[in-house]
């Protein structure tokens, strides 16, 4: 499984309490898996800028919200690697559980939650000490992890177990648990949080539907193949995008009918799935709204 993150080039300003940072360039932060290393790519050149020695076994990868810090999966060494994205270098080595794979940061940067496949665990890695503050119990397997717009949820899907552990990440304790299809691998949360995230059951063959206010599977959308994982939502919340390795293609969902509205031939194997931000640069942006005048709403 390939590890990718894409890094946002604006960064937060900085609490007074913290130094001062300079600003990081837009980069693209790449584990490699087999060299032990990440790769650095300057997405203004798309040129190769640094390599950044790591643990053994880098998978996954997640950048915090002001783009300070790049924090790695080393799957194979059973720790976290935490990259300053301003000197592209490794400053801290996080021990954590067995075979970590996934991991995702809270919106307010706080907090990392890593799944530890080997260990059926997630750690929680305060992101100001970078110690591990908590590990939470959940189902065999843990794999991918995605958490809400507000921070409140962590979700993880349980690929040895077939199901999904909702983590209070107040509380950091497992709140609910969700049976889906076999093998759930990817997840990703609409934008708006509110209605349901998209499960990829690479065992089933379908897409579980879940209700974040039920904690429950409110559909179940088959795809015509072995689903490998990658699942991607486009911003607006309109559509979901599927890594199909056994047909080698991109399956698109529309989530308000949440059934499959196109095919994408790709490549061989394709296994992860991203998508930017705004517009693409063959459509045309959104007219911004008028302002409103004072005294009107």
């Amino acid at each position: 499984m390939a590890g990718l993150a894409v890094l946002a080039g604006l960064a937060l300003p900085a609490v007074s309490s913290s130094p001062a940072w300079a600003d990081p360039s837009p980069d693209a932060y790449v584990t490699n898996f087999g060299s032990g290393n990440v790769s650095v790519i300057d997405t203004t050149t798309n040129t190769d800028v640094a390599t950044i020695p790591v643990g053994t076994g880098p998978q996954g990868v997640a950048i915090t919200p002001n783009g300070r810090r790049a924090y790695v999966t080393n799957r194979t060494s059973n720790t976290v690697s935490v990259i300053d994205t301003t000197t592209n270098t490794d400053v801290a080595t996080i021990p954590v559980g067995t075979g970590p794979i996934g991991i995702a940061i809270t919106p307010n940067g706080r907090r990392a939650y890593v799944t530890n496949f080997g260990s059926g665990n997630v750690s929680v890695i305060d992101t100001t000490t970078n110690t591990v503050v908590a590990t939470i119990p959940v189902g065999a397997g843990p794999i991918g992890i995605a958490i809400t717009p507000n921070g409140r949820r962590a979700y993880v899907t349980n690929f040895g177990s077939g199901n999904v552990s909702v983590i209070d990440t107040t509380t950091n304790t497992v709140v609910a648990t969700i049976p889906v299809g076999t093998n759930p691998h990817d997840v990703a949360i609409t934008p708006n949080g509110r209605r349901a995230y998209i499960v990829a059951n690479n065992g089933t063959n379908d897409v579980s539907v879940i209700d974040t206010a039920t904690n429950a599977v409110v559909d179940t959308i088959p795809v015509s193949g072995f689903v490998t994982g990658g699942v991607a939502i486009t911003p607006n919340g309109r559509r979901a995008y599927v890594a199909v390795g056994s047909s080698n293609d991109v399956q698109v969902i529309d989530t308000t009918t949440n059934t499959v509205v196109a095919t994408v031939p790709v490549g061989a194997g394709p296994a992860a799935v991203a998508i930017t931000p705004g517009n693409g640069k063959n459509h045309k942006p959104h007219k911004p709204e008028e302002p409103k005048k004072p005294g009107h709403h």
